[in-house]
């Protein structure tokens, strides 16, 4: 464990050396506060509907409940709250995105350490799979699965079935970078010193993997899944735009643009401000956050920053 001081002496010099890192670090702490405490902090139900308030300015006041409803930021085309599906939306766009993050940049380090551990015939054939997988977008890839399996619907538990088509569809594309990552950095350690002097004293070959070379995969790890987290919530703000995403009538950032481009939008602008102002600077802190992490981390880039 590490003592207390040493630990704020860390965070402190992080701050100093890196303070777009810890802006970043700052509104992600902010982001995944805002998604715990939703229920709390929300002012109002964010599927609830006030027809007298639809289209409302920001500030807009309904003064025929008990007490009166205010919408701080508006309300849309059903007079639902902006600022509570704002707050819940990053809810689910912070689910959606850490669970596709989770899944695809998992399987790609765990597939890139495999092949480049392994090499020979199993490592062409990964590569040449990869090769292939690239060749596409990652938004073509994730509208083809979508479009073969459907997109989530509004019924089962918590109100949304099938979310796991859409984390898997976004985890699909962070694989292949992910692999080509890893199992370079594999390449690099299994011709190191101390991994041929640990075979040398016959280390096996899978105490080697877990023991000598995965432990210095951590931090390009931490570093591609904070920056695949900014491009998490763009694929789902993305496929929800699309109507491949979150069901319409379930608070999303990219559900809530949606409304915002049809032709109302002209008159009530605000609908798409709020919304894009929150994945912007999610995207950007999480891309602050990984370039200091990776500065940090990698010792080849310590005496650049």
């Amino acid at each position: 464990m590490i003592p207390k001081v040493k630990l704020w002496g860390i965070i402190g010099n992080f701050c100093r050396k890196k303070p777009l890192g810890a802006l970043g670090a700052i509104v992600t702490i902010f982001v995944i506060f805002l998604a715990i405490f939703a229920n709390q902090l929300s002012p109002h139900d964010p599927r609830r509907a006030h027809t007298y308030l639809k289209y409302s300015s920001p500030g807009a006041l309904d003064d025929r409940w008990d007490p009166p409803v205010r919408l701080w930021l508006g309300g849309d085309r059903l007079g639902r709250d902006v600022l509570s599906r704002v707050i819940f939306g990053a809810r689910v766009s912070l689910y959606v995105a850490l669970l596709a993050t989770l899944t695809g940049v998992t399987a790609g380090a765990v597939l890139g350490l495999a092949s480049g551990f392994v090499g020979g015939f199993i490592d062409l054939i990964v590569q040449r799979v990869l090769d292939g997988l690239m060749a596409f977008p990652d938004l073509v890839i994730a509208l083809v699965i979508l479009s073969v399996w459907g997109p989530a619907t509004g019924h089962g538990m918590g109100g949304l079935e099938g979310l796991e088509k859409l984390i898997i569809a976004i985890g699909v594309g962070f694989i292949a970078p992910t692999t080509r990552t890893i199992r370079s950095q594999t390449l690099r350690l299994r011709e190191t010193d101390f991994v041929l002097a640990a075979r040398a004293m016959g280390a096996r070959d899978l105490r080697i993997m877990f023991r000598h070379i995965t432990p210095n995969c951590v931090a390009p790890y931490i570093v591609i899944f904070t920056i695949a987290m900014g491009w998490a919530v763009i694929s789902e703000a993305t496929l929800s735009f699309l109507g491949l995403g979150i069901p319409p009538s379930f608070p999303s950032w990219g559900g809530m643009l949606t409304g915002a481009t049809q032709v109302w939008a002209s008159s009530a602008p605000w609908l798409g401000v709020f919304p894009g102002v929150a994945i912007v600077t999610c995207v950007l802190a999480w891309n602050f956050l990984g370039d200091a992490l990776r500065d940090v981390l990698d010792p080849r880039m310590r005496g650049t920053g």
